[in-house]
């Protein structure tokens, strides 16, 4: 019984092209995981590393148009985002839909799956005007027919989100890419995740002085800003907007979820904790107003993040486990090893286990360096702040340093 022969090019038989044309593509694919695997280890800013990550997508998972977003991974919210091949992203537009609209494989829910990955044609049985943000917002705005959706989660945590889409004279999104995606979802999360603790001379070498107090901004029933305190201005700029012409996701994503719960969709007041581009950590949180008024004003406050919001975030974001979490906390609140042992009911040797794999996962060699990191790194509001007991900054400065 004769086998069939290998073909050597492409075309040579129908079992050749198909063969061919898969391993083409399993190529692509493997090369792409690599890519993408190398470029989480390199401790990039968020925001480089979605670039690059994107380009390296596109290979294995071509597209049109894309969102990578950073998700707050105790809240769900969007917090920031850039975007390729979309003009307007209409973020107001966005968020409507994301929070109070629509249904449709939203990235709350799909950081609540075990795949948390979409295909838009899939999720609505090939119909996706289901879905009201294709029907007002993808296919009108964006001008694209397909979408496939992807929460970026490591372990239990989503640290971003990620929406391709492609044309509508496309063949859509096929399952293989989906899979493909699904398989690289944990890699772009933990690219994310090392992005957001990574900081740059340029971010610290901008840094203003912090304001004082929080600053304010009341959205109108329409969705515009109607006014603000002083500073806000400086305080959305930090978060990549502008004001009164174009509020950062952050901002967007709270008034929304606002409105959501407003609206009794969901029962809790939004609140996230984001990292603006001076480096600093910032809490947003939004709350409906009442008045006499036509409509609903929504009230967003935006302010310094403590050390109780910042440093589970951090220890997340180093990938520490809870024991390491609580061993670096004792650590910097001054503790030696023999005192963190007996607070902790354990062994010396086994507090020094846990050092040895904080440092290796935070990129230090010292206790010394470790509290420089995620003091100065992710708790100064300023340069040269003293340090108190709890963690936080008195805003003296100390001589000579």
């Amino acid at each position: 019984m004769r086998g069939i022969a290998t073909p050597r090019i492409l075309g040579c038989t129908k079992i050749g092209c198909v063969l061919h044309t898969f391993q083409v593509r399993t190529f692509r694919a493997e090369a792409a995981r690599a890519g993408i695997e190398s470029l989480s280890r390199a401790g990039l800013p968020w925001d480089a590393f979605g670039m690059e990550a994107l380009d390296i997508l596109e290979r294995a998972v071509p597209f049109e148009g894309v969102c990578f977003a950073t998700i707050d991974p105790s809240t769900t919210l969007v917090t920031s985002s850039i975007k390729v091949g979309i003009e307007d992203p209409c973020e107001e537009l966005f968020a409507y839909h994301e929070y109070v609209e629509d249904r449709v494989s939203l990235f709350t829910d799909l950081a609540r799956r075990d795949v948390g990955v979409s295909i838009l044609h899939d999720e609505t049985a090939g119909d996706p005007y289901r879905s009201s943000r294709f029907r007002d917002l993808i296919e009108p705005h964006f001008g694209f027919g397909h979408e496939l959706r992807a929460a970026m989660k490591a372990g239990r945590r989503t640290w971003g989100g990620m929406a391709v889409y492609r044309a509508p004279e496309s063949s859509g999104f096929s399952p293989a890419e989906a899979d493909f995606v699904q398989s690289v979802s944990g890699l772009l999360a933990r690219g994310v995740r090392a992005g957001l603790i990574a900081t740059t001379a340029e971010a610290r070498a901008e840094w203003t002085e912090p304001l004082d107090g929080p600053a304010v901004v009341v959205f109108d029933a329409h969705g515009e800003v109607e006014m603000a305190t002083p500073g806000a201005e400086q305080r959305v700029e930090e978060l990549g907007g502008s004001l009164w012409a174009d509020p950062p996701p952050a901002l967007t994503s709270t008034v929304a979820a606002a409105r959501s719960l407003q609206a009794g969709r969901t029962g809790s007041v939004p609140r996230l904790t984001v990292r603006s581009r001076t480096g600093e950590w910032l809490v947003v949180h939004a709350s409906p107003l009442a008045g006499r008024g036509e409509g609903t004003r929504i009230a967003v406050t935006i302010e310094q993040a403590g050390a109780a919001a910042v440093f589970p975030l951090v220890v997340a974001a180093f990938g520490l486990t809870g024991r390491e979490g609580e061993v670096v906390e004792r650590v910097l609140r001054g503790d030696s090893t023999a005192e963190i042992a007996r607070r902790l009911h354990m062994s010396p040797y086994t507090v020094q286990d846990h050092l040895k794999s904080v440092f290796a996962k935070a990129g230090v060699t010292s206790r010394r360096e470790l509290m420089s990191t995620v003091f100065f790194d992710h708790y100064a509001a300023r340069k040269n702040s003293a340090v108190r007991c709890d963690g936080w900054f008195d805003g003296a400065t100390p001589d000579g340093e």
